[in-house]
C-alpha cells in the first residue's frame, strides 16, 4: 500500500472514519447519520490519497462512502431492498463507465478501464446511489440541507484564522499542505481559505451553498429557530460576511447569481431563467470548440471593468483550453484515456498545457462522448425537477431544499466550465432531485399512490430490524442534538 504525505493523523483519520461513520448510525436516525457522515467527512478528512493494490486510490471520498454503506448494510439494510433502477439513473451510469471505453479505444486495456471506471463511480457513482436510497424525499433532503447550513457555520472560525494566520490548518493537523501556498494569496493583500478541502475556491463554493439553502429554507420556514443554541438569523449574517471578507469573487458572483435565479423563477412561476443556466455551458462547449469564440473580448471587458491580474488569468485560461481542444479534437469520440495523454508536450517532453475547468479534462481524456455523458448527468435531475415540480411551489418547506440543490447544479455545472471542483456532495443533490422527482409523477412523496400515508423507511426497517439483524441486538437511536 503506498502511503499518503503527512503525519501519523493522516491514516488514523483517513481508516478511522469508516467505524466512526457506523458508529453514527448506530446511534442516531439514519438519513441524519448518513448527512452528517458525508458533511463531516468532506469538511475535515485530509486531502491525501492512499494507493491500494489492485483497487482505487482511498480518498475521504471512498472512506465515507464505504463508511455509509456499511453502516446501511448492518443497521438500515432493509435500503437497498428499496431501491428500483429508473432510466432517469442511466446518466449517471453513463458518465462512470465513460473510462471504460477510453481505455478501450486508446488500447489502455481493460484493466485499466476498469480501474479507471471504479475511481469514478467512487467519485460520482455512489453519493449519487446513496442519495437516492437516503435523501429521495422532502425530509431527508431537508435534512441533509441542514447538515450543510450547520456545516458552513461551522467552518466561520476556521476561515477566520486562516484568513487572518495563512492557511495552515491542513498542515498543523496533518503535516502537509493540500495544495500550492501562493494560490492563496488575494490581491492587496489577505489570504484566501482553503482549511481541509483541496482548495480557496471548493471551500469557498462550500459557503456559498451554505448560504443559498439557509437563506432560502429560513425563508421558507425549513430551519429551526435556533442552530447551536444561537438564534439563525444571526448565524445567517455572520456566515454571508464572512464568504464576502474570503474574496472570492466568483463564488460570490455565481450565489447572487442562484439567488436571483429562484426568487425570479419562483415570482414569475416559469422556468426560463434556469433552462438558460442550463444552456450556457452547452452554448460554451461549442463555440469554444468550433473556435468560433476565443475568449478575449471577454478578458479585456474583465480587464477594463475589474482588475488586469485577473483578466489575465482568465485569458491564460483560454489560450491553455485552445491547445487542450486541439489535441483533444485529434483523438478518438471516447478522448485519449488516463496517464496525460490528453495533454500538451513541447519537442523536449515537458507538459505545456494547464487545465483548469472539469469540462476540458472531461473532454482530453473521455472525449466528445464522455464530456456529454458528464452535461447530462449534472443536468437531468434538474430537468426533471422542473418537469414535475412548478416554481410556484418552490419555497414550499417540502420543496425548499430540493429547488436550491436544482438551481445550484445549474450553476456547478457553469462554474465547471473555469474550475474543476469535484465536490461529492453535489451528487446528493443528483440523486436526492432525482428519487423526489420520480416520487413525485406518484403525487405528494410523503403520500402512496394508493393515497394513504407512505410509510418511512425508517419504520419499516426498524419493524424488520430483528429479522435483518438477527444476530445484532437493536441499536438505540436518537434524533441529532443539533439537526432538527
Amino acid at each position: 500500500m503506498g502511503s499518503a504525505p503527512g503525519n501519523i493523523m493522516v491514516p488514523i483519520a483517513m481508516f478511522g472514519w469508516i467505524p466512526i461513520v457506523m458508529a453514527l448510525f448506530a446511534k442516531l436516525e439514519a438519513r441524519t447519520a448518513a448527512a452528517v457522515a458525508f458533511v463531516a467527512g468532506w469538511m475535515f478528512l485530509p486531502v491525501a490519497a492512499f494507493n491500494l493494490p489492485a483497487l482505487p486510490d482511498y480518498t475521504k471520498t471512498t472512506a465515507t462512502c464505504v463508511g455509509i454503506l456499511a453502516g446501511a448494510w448492518i443497521f438500515d439494510k432493509e435500503r437497498f431492498r428499496q431501491f428500483r433502477f429508473n432510466a432517469a439513473d442511466l446518466p449517471i451510469v453513463l458518465w462512470c463507465t465513460a473510462p471504460f471505453f477510453s481505455s478501450i479505444a486508446n488500447d489502455l486495456g481493460a484493466y485499466d478501464g476498469l480501474s479507471q471506471t471504479m475511481y469514478q463511480t467512487i467519485t460520482w457513482g455512489l453519493p449519487y446511489y446513496i442519495a437516492r436510497i437516503y435523501f429521495s424525499e422532502s425530509e431527508g433532503m431537508n435534512i441533509l440541507a441542514t447538515a450543510i447550513v450547520i456545516g458552513g457555520i461551522v467552518y466561520i472560525p476556521f476561515c477566520w484564522f486562516e484568513m487572518i494566520m495563512s492557511p495552515q490548518l491542513h498542515r498543523m493537523t496533518y503535516g502537509f499542505h493540500q495544495h500550492n501556498f501562493l494560490q492563496t494569496l488575494r490581491d492587496g493583500g489577505g489570504f484566501r481559505p482553503m482549511v481541509y478541502m483541496d482548495h480557496g475556491l471548493m471551500t469557498s463554493m462550500w459557503m456559498v451553498i451554505a448560504i443559498f439553502l439557509g437563506t432560502w429554507l429560513f425563508i421558507s420556514g425549513g430551519l429551526p429557530k435556533k442552530i447551536l443554541f444561537v438564534p439563525t438569523v444571526y448565524l445567517l449574517v455572520f456566515l454571508i460576511f464572512t464568504t464576502v471578507m474570503m474574496k472570492s469573487f466568483g463564488a460570490i458572483i455565481l450565489l447572487f447569481l442562484g439567488v436571483a435565479v429562484i426568487v425570479l423563477s419562483h415570482r414569475m412561476k416559469r422556468t426560463l431563467l434556469i433552462l438558460i443556466l442550463l444552456l450556457i455551458p452547452h452554448l460554451y462547449v461549442i463555440t469554444r470548440t468550433t473556435g468560433i469564440w476565443d475568449g478575449q473580448n471577454l478578458s479585456g471587458f474583465v480587464e477594463q471593468k475589474i482588475s488586469a491580474d485577473r483578466a489575465q488569468s482568465l485569458q491564460f485560461r483560454f489560450d491553455n483550453e485552445t491547445i487542450l481542444i486541439d489535441k483533444a479534437m485529434r483523438g478518438t469520440i471516447f478522448g485519449w484515456g488516463g496517464f496525460g495523454r490528453s495533454r500538451v508536450y513541447d519537442d523536449k517532453g515537458r507538459d505545456i498545457s494547464v487545465a483548469d475547468g472539469l469540462w476540458i479534462i472531461a473532454l482530453g481524456q473521455n472525449g466528445i462522448y464522455g464530456l456529454l455523458t458528464m452535461m447530462i448527468a449534472i443536468q437531468t435531475p434538474v430537468l426533471l425537477f422542473l418537469l414535475r415540480i412548478k416554481p410556484e411551489r418552490w419555497k414550499e418547506k417540502a420543496w425548499a431544499a430540493a429547488a436550491v440543490m436544482a438551481v445550484f447544479l445549474s450553476i456547478y455545472m457553469i462554474d465547471n466550465l473555469l474550475n474543476a471542483m469535484i465536490n461529492p456532495v453535489y451528487m446528493l443533490f443528483s440523486g436526492g432531485i432525482t428519487g423526489m422527482a420520480l416520487k413525485a409523477q406518484y403525487g405528494d412523496p410523503a403520500m402512496s399512490t394508493t393515497g394513504t400515508p407512505r410509510q418511512s423507511p425508517d419504520q419499516i426497517s426498524n419493524e424488520s430490524e430483528q429479522e435483518t439483524i438477527r444476530f445484532i441486538p437493536a441499536p438505540q437511536r436518537y434524533a441529532s442534538r443539533f439537526i432538527g
